[in-house]
């Protein structure tokens, strides 16, 4: 089978597409016929051996870690899908990804892809769908009619986030670029902040909840537009302990979880038509390399697909 696989940590240039055996399930795993994958930030960091200490990489490593395929062995300890079930998911970083034509994944890890979408939509949605899922909800706890900050609010897990929250029920208020703040108002943010012109925390106050996914700065600031008793949940480093402390808001970090129960709520909603993925480009598995460099600009609205069928 066609994979691409990197040897050594670098660039988008290191990533090699090469002919290697077709990998066999064990018993309380499944053979899945990659349809799509699609392309995440963490890919980068990987790649240039920048998240070690959270995903230790062993070479080779094929990389992508999001999937939609259809299920084409089952390990005998499988009892929940069969072969031929349309399936998606997320493959944990450390493991080989979907960059290639088959993956091998523990069926607890997946659930059945939404009806309503074809593959190349439903790749884009695990790993940024659960990001964005699991830090509202279950780190973030938040509810109706309660007040959320998104920094990011136009990118992958952003566009879900925004989605998830106005779903929910809150008061959704997105950071973006100027070219994208109509875009998360359609997505149906309240409000829409341009990052760069605008200081968030002069426009906004008593926020519940803020997800933050860029870090650094922008995680200090939000600070200051926390409630106490607030929340402050980043999918980067919880870098301001003290400084949150003192003003009672909890800072917390995460790294989603491939949990095939939210997979499965997540699929019901987009089946109901309540969500929607936003796909802005689509590459063949061949020109992996371009898509990384496209994401590597960081201007991505929504998700870049890898179509591999």
């Amino acid at each position: 089978m066609k994979a691409i696989r990197i040897h050594q940590f670098g660039g988008p240039d290191v990533l090699e597409l090469e002919e290697i055996v077709v990998p066999q399930p064990k018993a309380d795993e499944v053979l899945i016929k990659v349809y799509a994958s699609s392309v995440n930030p963490v890919d980068g960091k990987i790649v240039a051996g920048e998240a070690q200490a959270k995903f230790p990489t062993k070479f080779p490593l094929t990389i992508g870690w999001d999937v939609s395929g259809v299920i084409e062995q089952a390990g005998s300890h499988v009892r929940n899908f069969s072969i031929g079930d349309e399936v998606y998911g997320r493959p944990f970083p450390t493991q080989n990804g979907a960059f290639a034509e088959y993956l091998v994944i523990k069926a607890s890890e997946i659930a059945l892809k939404p009806q309503s979408i074809d593959h190349i939509l439903a790749a884009a949605v695990p790993l940024a769908g659960l990001t964005a899922w699991q830090g509202l909800f279950k780190f973030g706890k938040l509810e109706k009619d309660q007040k959320v900050l998104i920094h990011g609010a136009s990118g992958g897990v952003g566009s879900f986030a925004v989605q998830f929250a106005k779903w929910k029920g809150a008061e959704v208020i997105g950071t973006a670029s100027a070219d994208n703040l109509a875009f998360i108002k359609q997505l149906g943010a309240d409000q829409a902040i341009d990052h760069d012109n605008q200081r968030f925390e002069e426009e906004v106050k008593d926020v519940d909840l803020v997800l933050d996914l860029i870090g650094k700065e922008t995680q200090q600031r939000s600070l200051t537009v926390i409630k106490p008793g607030g929340i402050l949940v980043t999918t980067v480093a919880p870098e301001y302990q003290e400084e949150a402390k003192e003003k009672h808001i909890r800072l917390e970090g995460f790294t989603a979880q491939s949990y095939a129960r939210d997979l499965e709520e997540i699929a019901e909603l987009i089946d109901q038509g309540l969500i929607s993925p936003v796909v802005s480009a689509v590459f063949n598995l061949e020109e992996a390399r371009k898509a990384e460099e496209l994401s590597k600009q960081h201007h991505t609205r929504g998700k870049i697909v890898i179509k591999v069928i």
